[in-house]
């Protein structure tokens, strides 16, 4: 055992005068502190050596050159199986047809015929070149010792000597020798030196390459992306496009390229230049092999935007700086400026910006609008934009049917002379009716007195895809939904579009995915303003912008869905397009719901106070139940169809446009839903008088139209 130690201990406040003195205490010796055990102190050591930055450096050096020789090897494979088959052909023409070029597909399946013909004309030679060689080496060499004997009798009687007349055979004989003890000695060290220079040359081809995982490369190679665009890299990314005439005709250039190219200038948050291509050279070349351009300048495929300017045989490029199409555009003008005002005739709505980073503004005078998009890609938000742009002109109606109903147009309840808003069949015949509505107060302003002003009507649809894609019919048979004639959601948009603008009265429609099933092409031809954010395919691009858009650059397919939200490509007269370009994309303002609501609520200060109707009146002064009861009279059960006709002739204001799905509506809970008799729909009178006495033992209201 230790021995005990004595420790003195100060009080920790200085002892009054007069009281006890210093305590001393008895404290054992502290046991001497154990060793770490070996097992641990030697983990330590390991997670040091790992985590140092020296063997971390070694580490990523032998991954890469180990990937370098690796990659290399697969890279010279590759490029030799290319050169001895035809997959090279096959993989040109597989992307032609993917990219819906035919003729460049039928000129690479024309080489890939030619390259199979070369080939077996070149293996077919192959079968006869062992006996031509044997002949020609037997003549050859009978001609060189014939030739070697002849030069040894001109010797022999130059030099009177008859042994003179072998000299020269024998002379080449022992260069032979020579040759062959010289290959002896030196075939050795060839075959263990062999492998290695193999490797070397393999570790070159994947040094050049950079054939190695990204964060095994060097810094200066893995922070090499978002380098400062120069007119040798542009040039050079050109060149190894894969285009051979574009190719070859920058060797020959003197000047190496760079006549190709116009200044670069700075545009946004990017850099602009016009390249002049060379004969022989198109531009949809350039604009299929987008990502691929890209990825030479260091770039994503989104940040790099190819359009056709004006001038011939020109393609213009927009090169974005690395990462900045990542980064949030800032609020919109509506959020910041709470004195800002619209006006509808000579103002332009604040949307975005374009991709210079320029302030991106529309007229919406006069011009049917048209969004559309994948799901969830912000069509609402930016729909929802210009609407709340134009609520601050306080002579503009609003008419609206949200089809999805979940609250994104709640807050212009209060601003809306009608607004709908939810997904059924119910609330398409709704909004259908209301779109009718408007084609009639469109012809009661064209058979208005010359001259005659009239304020500006917008019929908002959004969702309107839900509109197309309804399958109730009415009571003549004429279906809600659908892209034929007799369709009178179809109907009633044309005929907006067709004669509208002229008196103020407007369509705008949101939609998503667009189709020919639930886009018609006369409703989306019919719009003056043609946007569209995210899609799957370049047929839904033309879909959405038309064909004309889509062949001067336009590629809303090449957005990313989830990434580029509330990004659009627009074709429009009513926003500033750079010249020769056939749109623009513009990254849209968010306006959030409730920054919406605010909003809102300032476009309603400005008026006088408008009722919003949410459904369209249908004689809700009546009382159906009571109604279908009258007109079924004392019939056991009677045709729906005829129900709706009596009730027609009943009263035509209330029940005139009454369909089934009215019907159904009325009568659904009440136990006298419609039924099935022979086949046929039909209402039983009894079930009428048992539902109408149910409710007025209950004390229920009447049944709401």
């Amino acid at each position: 055992m230790s021995e005990n130690v004595v420790h003195l201990h100060k009080p920790t406040d200085p002892p009054a005068p007069g009281t006890g003195p210093t305590v001393l205490t008895v404290v054992p010796d502290a046991p001497p502190a154990r060793p770490a055990p070996l097992w641990v102190r030697s983990g330590r050591a390991v997670k040091t050596a790992v985590t140092h930055e020296t063997t971390r450096a070694t580490g990523r050096a032998v991954a890469r050159h180990a990937s370098y020789t690796f990659n290399g090897g697969r890279i010279v494979a590759r490029r030799t199986w290319d050169g001895k088959t035809g997959s090279r052909y096959e993989r040109m023409i597989r992307a032609a047809e993917a990219a819906g070029n035919l003729e460049a597909a039928e000129e690479w399946e024309e080489r890939l015929s030619r390259f199979r013909a070369a080939r077996h004309h070149r293996r077919m030679d192959l079968l006869h070149s062992p006996v031509d060689a044997a002949k020609g080496v037997a003549v050859g060499t009978g001609m060189g010792i014939g030739g070697l004997v002849a030069l040894g009798v001109v010797m022999a009687i130059a030099t009177k000597d008859v042994t003179a007349v072998v000299t020269p055979l024998m002379a080449t004989i022992e260069f032979i020798n020579l040759m062959i003890t010289i290959v002896h000695v030196v075939w050795g060290p060839l075959i263990s030196l062999g492998p290695f220079f193999a490797l070397l040359a393999l570790w070159a081809v994947g040094s050049k390459q950079h054939a190695a995982p990204a964060w095994a490369l060097p810094a200066k190679v893995r922070n090499s992306e978002g380098e400062p665009i120069t007119p040798s890299i542009v040039v050079k990314a050109l060149r190894d496009l894969g285009v051979p005439a574009l190719r070859n005709a920058i060797k020959e250039m003197g000047d190496a390229g760079a006549s190709m190219l116009s200044p670069i200038v700075i545009a946004g948050c990017g850099i602009e230049v016009d390249v002049t291509l060379p004969s022989g050279v198109s531009t949809n070349e350039i604009q299929q092999r987008r990502r691929k351009l890209a990825e030479n300048l260091a770039r994503h495929e989104h940040e790099v935007f190819i359009t056709i300017p004006t001038a011939a045989r020109t393609v213009r490029l927009w090169v974005a700086d690395s990462g900045a199409l990542d980064e949030p555009i800032g609020p919109s003008p509506l959020v910041t400026d709470e004195t800002m005002t619209a006006d509808y005739t000579k103002g332009k709505a604040p949307w975005g910006q374009d991709l210079r980073g320029d302030a991106a503004s529309i007229s919406l005078y006069q011009r049917h609008l048209l969004i559309t998009g994948l799901s969830n890609q912000g069509k609402t938000a930016a729909l929802r934009a210009l609407a709340l742009w134009l609520a601050l002109d306080r002579s503009v109606e609003f008419w609206m049917g949200d089809l999805k109903g979940a609250g994104d147009w709640a807050m212009f309840n209060g601003l809306a002379t009608k607004l709908i808003q939810g997904p059924t069949d119910d609330h398409v015949i709704q909004v259908t009716e209301m779109a009718e509505d408007a084609v009639e107060e469109m012809n009661r302003r064209l058979q208005a007195p010359p001259g005659t002003m009239f304020p500006l009507l917008v019929v908002i649809v959004d969702e309107a895809q839900v509109a197309f894609m309804c399958p109730a019919v009415d009571e003549d048979k004429r279906p809600y939904g659908g892209s034929k004639a007799k369709s009178r959601y179809f109907t009633a948009v044309r005929k907006i579009h067709n004669q509208g603008r002229a008196v103020n009265v407007l369509m705008w429609q949101g939609t998503q995915d667009p189709t020919d099933q639930n886009l018609p092409k006369l409703v989306r031809e019919g719009a003056h303003t043609r946007a569209s954010l995210a899609l799957g395919t370049e047929s839904q691009a033309r879909m959405a912008l038309g064909d004309k858009a889509v062949d001067g650059g336009a590629a809303p397919n090449l957005l990313r869905p989830g990434l580029d939200k509330g990004t659009l490509v627009v074709a429009s007269d009513g926003i500033a397009i750079p010249a020769g370009q056939a749109s623009i994309t513009v990254r849209t303002h968010f306006i959030s719901t409730e920054d919406a609501a605010a909003i809102a609520d300032r476009a309603k200060a400005l008026r006088d106070g408008v009722t919003t109707l949410h459904v369209i009146e249908r004689g809700e002064d009546r009382d159906p139940l009571a109604d279908i009861a009258s007109v079924v009279g004392d019939a056991s059960r009677v045709l729906t169809q005829d129900v709706l006709k009596r009730l027609a002739a009943l009263n035509a204001d209330a029940y005139g446009k009454w369909s089934f799905l009215d019907l159904k509506r009325v009568l659904d809970g009440t136990g006298a839903e419609p039924y099935k008799s022979d086949g046929r729909m039909v209402i039983g009178r009894d079930r009428l008088a048992r539902a109408l006495a149910n409710r007025d033992s209950d004390g229920s209201a009447s049944a709401d139209g």
